[in-house]
């Protein structure tokens, strides 16, 4: 066990002195939504995007607890929050799925470039009229000889704009059936897939974000990621991952919100003190404290009870909402201290607020996890008393 933390430390020590020499010019580059390429080949050096696959695939075989610390640095030590969310977008939409449900083909051709960061990956998922309704979605796969063939389209689709991979979900079976979806490995230059242009967007704007079109887009059957009817399976255990790393980084960049709040009201006077010595700031900050503190517990927690093969269905809801709903109100009242230079661009602070609204939204909304929390207290199912 020693080793095992003494490796994660050697890692996060790693990733943490590479995240703090890319992104400094993330706030030139944000009003533009300039994806970072130098930084992503930085981050390729050193292995970041192989660390939890095997190493048989180029990977550095780490496991998720280890992962998700990983990533913790990498969101305390990069500013570019755009930057880090695509890194995990990458990781976890493609290389999690191709890992636990892909055929050795697959793996063989596709992961050691995953692993390597020379091939960008995305899944689409999200329809324009469905939302966070993935059992209602209405682009379709047919079978056709040894392909499928795939029309509909997909909206808000992270790294659509750079991916050359991307996990198209679609409807191999009647509407509503669990076993009705189907997880497809696309390629970008599959005829009859098209990108829209980069959205602009409120924040995570050096994460291009775009719409994917399909009309008779011809896949190979080979290319099914654990085979046809899989697709919920697949985009479940996805989604697991999903709010683990992409929080996990959150948590990270909570925790240096909270140093940097710190030094500022032990620094910044007024009234002939440090404005931490005013109840008003320092109660802010002791809140910040707790939500760094309990985002950093769930998320720690849960990647560990996962790893173990526990039950996590109420455990992931609760993580993600704990962690969103915590940095939005880390980053709201980091602006409130940093007062008029909090809500001007110079100091990044509101774009940090910008940036932490997404996680209420992506990997299902808020309401979405409340949802699911009270349908798993049996609360959508009537009492019937003898």
């Amino acid at each position: 066990m020693k080793r095992g933390n003494d490796q994660q430390r050697e890692l996060r020590r790693a990733i943490g002195e590479v995240a703090r020499k890319i992104g400094a010019d993330h706030i030139e580059r944000d009003p533009a939504g300039t994806f970072d390429r130098e930084g992503w080949r930085r981050l390729r050096d050193i292995g970041l995007f192989g660390l939890p696959f095997a190493t048989e695939w180029g990977g550095l075989g780490e496991d998720l607890v280890t992962t998700v610390s990983v990533l913790e640095e990498l969101g305390y030590g990069c500013r570019d929050s755009g930057l880090s969310f695509s890194v995990s977008t990458h990781m976890v939409s493609t290389g999690v799925p191709l890992q636990r449900f892909g055929s050795a083909f697959l793996k063989a051709r596709y992961l050691p470039e995953i692993c390597a960061g020379t091939m960008i990956g995305a899944h689409a998922v999200t329809e324009p009229s469905g939302g966070s309704d993935v059992m209602g979605m209405r682009t379709t796969a047919v079978a056709d000889g040894d392909d499928f063939v795939l029309n509909g389209s997909k909206a808000f689709v992270s790294n659509g704009p750079i991916a050359d991979l991307i996990v198209v979900y679609a409807r191999t079976g009647r509407p509503g059936d669990l076993g009705g979806i189907s997880a497809f490995l696309v390629r970008r230059d599959t005829p009859g897939l098209s990108v829209g242009g980069p959205i602009g967007k409120m924040g995570l704007r050096t994460s291009p974000l775009a719409e994917v079109f399909l009309q008779d887009a011809r896949v190979p059957r080979d290319h099914v990621i654990g085979g046809v009817g899989a697709g919920f399976l697949v985009f479940d255990h996805v989604m697991q991952w999903e709010i683990l790393c992409g929080f996990g980084i959150n948590a990270g960049e909570m925790r240096h919100r909270l140093e940097r709040c710190v030094e500022y009201a032990r620094t910044r006077t007024q009234f002939g003190v440090p404005i931490g010595a005013h109840q008003a700031v320092s109660h802010k900050i002791v809140e910040m404290r707790i939500d760094v503190e309990t985002a950093r517990k769930w998320i720690h927690d849960t990647a560990g009870k996962l790893q173990s093969k526990a039950d996590v269905s109420a455990d992931i809801a609760m993580t993600k909402l704990v962690v969103s709903e915590g940095n939005v109100r880390s980053a709201l009242a980091a602006v409130q201290i940093f007062g008029g230079y909090g809500y001007t661009s110079e100091y990044g602070v509101e774009k940090e607020l910008r940036d932490a609204v997404a996680g209420t939204i992506y990997s299902g909304t808020s309401e979405i996890q409340r949802q699911r929390l009270a349908a798993l207290m049996g609360l959508d199912v009537p009492l019937v008393r003898p």
